[in-house]
């Protein structure tokens, strides 16, 4: 099921919750009911923990943002560090750069085939990533220079291998939820207290005051699903996120993915 067919069905669910529950409150309240005016202690106390959950929700928010953009970086340096490989492992012969390239080739196939579904998934990457870049790192490792041009490319083919190594490890560490479930447990039940304020106020049955109601309710659905959302630094489906290895490796990636 798509994501926005689920914060539409949500979204549309809440606010159905909060006007049905308004409506009969008002049909059930009592002939002489007040509710011209709301005690001011009510309506301070609804201010106060509006603006603590909005607090809460803004930092919420910012972690899981910060968190898919450290995500993004460490994909972005893997694939150009291994693009830099392919690149300087032009001045070795024929029979070794091809080769150098062809290692390249299978751990971006791998990566986008294989590691990034498990990745989406919430799961870990595979080992068998780690074994393909530790072989194309001992091949370069084994491979004398010939001449002085390539002892020049030795060291930044082996720092790049590196760079790329060191990436991968953050991108594996980083695929798992970012927020704990405490923090879920805290904002889920922050808003339905939020939006069960709502009939604190003694709202009536007029449109505008409606309105208002299911705006608000579906202010705070949209919210939380975008912290659902951004809460998987990789998504939660599809390969959109390894967009710089698709960039950089068409090739390779176009055939992984037709591979799946």
């Amino acid at each position: 099921m798509s994501e926005w067919l689920v914060l539409a069905i949500a979204m549309a669910l809440v606010c159905a919750v909060v006007l049905a529950i308004t409506a009969i409150r008002h049909r059930r309240a009592a002939d002489d009911e007040d509710t011209s005016e709301t005690p001011d202690v009510i309506e301070y106390m609804t201010m106060m923990v509006g603006v603590v959950y909005a607090i809460v929700l803004g930092l919420a928010i910012a972690g899981v943002w910060e968190a898919r953009g450290a995500a993004e970086d460490s994909v972005r340096r893997e694939a150009q560090a291994l693009y830099e490989v392919t690149q300087r492992a032009d001045v070795y012969p024929a029979v070794v750069r091809d080769r150098i390239r062809g290692e390249v080739d299978a751990y971006v196939s791998h990566t986008v085939a294989v590691d990034w579904p498990l990745l989406t998934s919430g799961d870990g990457a595979s080992a068998e990533g780690a074994a393909l870049l530790g072989k194309l790192r001992t091949d370069v490792t084994h491979q004398s220079p010939a001449n002085e041009l390539q002892a020049q490319a030795y060291q930044p083919l082996l720092d790049h291998i590196a760079a790329a190594d060191d990436a991968r490890h953050s991108r594996t560490q980083s695929s798992e939820s970012t927020l704990p479930g405490v923090v879920w447990f805290g904002l889920l039940v922050g808003g339905l207290v939020t939006i069960g304020l709502i009939f604190t106020l003694q709202i009536r049955r007029s449109g505008r005051e409606l309105l208002l109601a299911g705006l608000f309710s579906a202010l705070i659905v949209f919210l939380l699903f975008m912290v659902w959302s951004f809460d998987a630094p990789y998504g939660r489906e599809g390969i959109d996120s390894a967009a710089p290895f698709q960039d950089l490796f068409p090739v390779s990636a176009t055939a992984a993915v037709a591979a799946r």
